[in-house]
């Protein structure tokens, strides 16, 4: 009834309007019959689509949908989206099931929120369900999709998978890389050292930290300290871009209005990053064509690429600058707010940080320094990650799907063209599979749960915080390295305390990565007794 009273409101304004316009040419009552005439006829038609809205039989294909919110013609349920999505996806499943459909705009969407359904996407249809629904922030952001992340399953996205994997971050690659990592953790605990008793950002420590990690591995070097700043600055600006709401997703159709902005403003991203990476670029192949400096740059990941590109393969500059911005965006951001949530859970839990520290002495010594080999002995460290990747996983609905032709789920259709969240946050917080779920207890992920063994490797569905199945993060060694040494590293250096008038809380802010709503500062003191150790 409210959409018959909006579209008779409507119309009454339009038939005031006409009249108003009209009046001068037509005389008044001749003006009256056409105005009526026409009124009575929208009224009709407007009649007709609401009764055939609100009760019109599904047709047998919809009859085979899953049960969900019907939402608001032509909208659908988008005007009631609200801002943490995937708690509200979860509450949609306490009252529609496992698995429910809705509408956003022309968007038919499938929510799916239990470990057997997942496994039926992830593993039983992984062929079918392989692609990423890429928004339109994220094809701009990759010169069109033509990266790891973004572009469709096929021959060219197994070709750059694997050269990613293989050229870059393979266990031989990792670990010839590994004092390159250590130098660069050591680097952050002088940095540290340095601000004894002022407050420190978690965020930016760890970022900087994974970027310099990050920049060596792709170009054998860093930037500098302000244009790293302004890499930070416009590299969270595109995650929360193409995490953002775009109508030009929903509807098509109004793309080219770009109604929000949102192309606009990736493209003045892309615009910034392009240009740093146009100048690490010349920079190797001027390096290239006069001898100098190659044996120190033979291993780094872009001079692969600009040789694959020189012997004629089917790689170009556009390719492979999509897949730096995929690794340099994707490999830093998510990894820095990863660090920020396990030290927020840590100082909020202090027999938690008095039992890490204390394994952390027992496996290194307090006199000391942590070597990346430690690492597979922290144990307990090892849970509170796992437990603070349960709680907070960086990508929770991780990346969207889309339906490469129809197919089943459940007992359920998955139309072509379908897009598929997969809730993992619904999955990781279920009573029913983990006790007391809102808690934060390490301990849970020390033995098993239940008796299972957890990684991250997709193999267990009811823990996935990098997914699972072909299009499982590919980058995910790199980061459970990184997270554990640099945490292992800054716990083991100094002791942290909450700086005064501080709310430690965890409030989260939806995107397409989740990060805390306000930003950790905490201040350090030193743990060693051996300063040299700091230098």
């Amino acid at each position: 009834m409210a959409v018959v009273c909006i579209e008779f409101m409507n119309l009454c304004y339009i038939k005031k309007c006409y009249l108003s316009i009209s009046s001068s040419i037509l005389s008044s009552k001749m003006m009256d019959e056409l105005v009526s005439t026409a009124f009575a006829i929208l009224i009709v038609i407007a009649s007709i689509f609401c009764y055939s809205w609100i009760f019109k039989k599904p047709s047998k294909e919809t009859a085979l949908l899953p049960p969900g919110p019907r939402g608001l013609p032509i909208l659908g349920y988008l005007p009631f989206l609200r801002t943490n999505l995937h708690r509200q996806f979860t509450e949609l499943a306490h009252h529609y099931g496992p698995i429910y459909r809705l509408w956003l705009g022309k968007k038919l969407c499938l929510v799916i929120n239990s470990p057997s359904l997942i496994k039926e996407v992830v593993r039983d249809q992984d062929t079918i369900l392989a692609n990423h629904d890429a928004p339109v922030a994220g094809l701009i952001s990759t010169y069109g999709g033509m990266d790891v992340l973004w572009s469709p399953y096929g021959p060219y996205w197994r070709d750059m998978r694997k050269l990613f994997v293989r050229e870059l971050l393979s266990n031989n690659n990792l670990e010839a890389s590994y004092n390159m990592r250590k130098d660069e953790v050591r680097k952050a605990i002088r940095n540290v050292y340095t601000k004894i008793g002022t407050s420190i950002e978690i965020g930016e420590l760890a970022f900087v930290t994974e970027f310099n990690v990050v920049m060596n591995l792709l170009w054998g070097g860093t930037i500098d300290g302000h244009k790293r700043a302004e890499f930070r600055k416009v590299a969270s600006k595109v995650v929360d871009l193409i995490g953002k709401p775009n109508i030009s997703d929903f509807f098509p159709v109004l793309a080219r209005f770009d109604i929000q902005g949102i192309a606009k403003e990736m493209k003045n991203c892309l615009a910034h990053i392009d240009g740093i990476l146009d100048n690490v670029i010349n920079e190797h192949m001027k390096t290239d064509s006069s001898g100098g400096e190659e044996d120190n740059r033979k291993n780094d990941f872009l001079q692969i690429l600009l040789e694959l590109k020189e012997k004629n393969t089917s790689i170009n500059l556009i390719q492979i600058k999509a897949i730096l911005v995929d690794i340099a965006i994707g490999g830093t951001d998510t990894t820095a707010t990863t660090v920020e949530w396990v030290m927020t859970e840590i100082l909020r839990n202090p027999d938690v940080i008095k039992t890490v520290q204390q394994e952390l002495t027992n496996v290194v010594g307090i006199n000391k320094s942590v070597e990346e080999f430690h690492v597979a002995k922290l144990k307990y460290l090892d849970a509170v990650v796992k437990e603070t990747f349960r709680l907070h996983p960086p990508l929770p609905l991780l990346v969207p799907r889309i339906s490469s032709e129809s197919c089943t789920v459940g007992r359920y259709t998955i139309p072509k063209g379908s897009r598929v969240f997969l809730n993992t946050w619904s999955v990781q917080m279920d009573p029913q599979i983990w006790e007391n779920p809102s808690e934060f207890r390490p301990k849970r992920f020390l033995n098993g749960d239940g008796g299972k063994l957890w990684d991250y490797l997709g193999n267990s569905l009811e823990y996935l915080p990098f997914g699972s199945g072909r299009r499982i993060c590919p980058g995910l060694h790199l980061a459970e390295k990184m997270v554990m040494y640099v945490l292992a590293s800054l716990l083991h250096s100094f002791d942290w305390t909450i700086p005064e008038g501080q709310n430690l809380d965890v409030s989260e802010t939806f995107g397409i990565v989740m990060r805390k709503t306000e930003p950790l500062f905490a201040i350090p003191s030193p743990r060693l007794s051996n300063l040299s150790l700091y230098a």
